[in-house]
């Protein structure tokens, strides 16, 4: 590096060969990590769905809804990789190369890693990369909400870099780390003696419970549709899945749908805060001259905009 013609000490440089790693490195991952689930999941035998057939639990998912999940969230992942590519505004650049990054390169490698680990039964070394995984994927979205926050202006930042991100990481979240915790612990039943099912229902009632509340706080305060969509989707998967004991099918159905009433509740209040602290318009008399609250007869009249922040302090 010190023989080429360039300064690879300057920022804007470090910058440039750092977005040509990830548009090298970024697709190479996400295509090990398709490569492997289906590996996994079709190839061999028992799969990932069959194992988590073999082994259910009072939170366990359908594998199925959750396998469609999966898929959108490549799919988001593939329109990241072309946007690294076609990205031209710095912001956009930025949020790739400081924000999601690396994090999600070692992301799609340590899900392989975690279908392998899951296909042969390693369910402790299954778990160490659930939350290796989650950790990575906090971590990037903490980045993207601090330092590169989503706007309407860039709309493909939001589709391509925030979402796949976002629904990525409410998949270990939500779902597959507290499951893979479950099975390692040994919190589960025999497939063949559904009659067990109840057995730990309160521990997964708990966790149901506590990740749909941090779910429901986001929805509300930021008003995230994607976290709305895929904590809807989590909770979908839990209860569709049968027997479930009632504690936990109840949450989950319930969640199912507090999340978009949240989200849309959340939505009005901020339009009608928005009309009560925005414009107020005055309404002319017959002279055209505007009305009351102290104001000069002899001002012409009309709308005039008020600072709504000294009006309400």
């Amino acid at each position: 590096m010190e023989n080429l013609p360039i300064d690879t000490s300057h920022p804007a440089v470090r910058d440039y060969l750092a977005l040509i790693r990830l548009q090298v490195l970024t697709p190479l991952s996400l295509l090990i990590n398709i490569a492997t689930v289906i590996v996994c999941s079709v190839v061999l035998t028992p799969g990932l769905g069959e194992i988590s057939r073999l082994y259910p639990a009072t939170i366990a998912p359908n594998p199925n809804v959750l396998s469609i999940y999966v898929t959108f969230v490549y799919i988001g992942q593939l329109g990241y990789c072309i946007l690294l590519v076609l990205a031209r505004r710095p912001e956009t650049k930025a949020a790739m190369v400081k924000g999601v990054g690396m994090p999600l390169v070692i992301a799609n490698w340590v899900m392989a890693g975690w279908a392998i680990a899951w296909v042969l039964q390693a369910f402790l070394v299954a778990a160490v990369a659930q939350g290796i995984l989650l950790v990575l994927l906090i971590y990037a979205n903490l980045v993207l909400l601090v330092y590169h926050r989503p706007t309407r202006s860039r709309p493909f930042d939001v589709l391509f870099i925030h979402a796949p991100a976002r629904a990525f990481m409410i998949w270990p979240l939500m779902i597959m780390f507290p499951y893979n915790l479950f099975v390692t612990l040994g919190w589960t039943f025999s497939p063949g003696e559904p009659q067990h099912y109840a057995r730990h229902q309160w521990a997964g009632f708990i966790v149901m419970l506590c990740v749909n509340l941090i779910g429901l706080l986001v929805i509300i305060i930021r008003r995230d549709v994607v976290w709305c969509i895929s904590a809807v989707w989590m909770c979908a998967s839990v209860w569709s899945r049968q027997p479930k004991p009632m504690p936990v099918w109840l949450t989950c159905v319930l969640f199912t749908v507090a999340h978009p009433l949240a989200l849309v509740a959340s939505w009005l209040w901020m339009r009608l805060r928005g009309r009560r602290e925005g414009r107020i318009a005055l309404a002319p008399d017959e002279d055209g001259h505007a009305q009351g609250n102290g104001q000069e007869q002899g001002r012409p009249g009309g709308p005039r905009e008020v600072d709504a922040e000294a009006l309400w302090g």
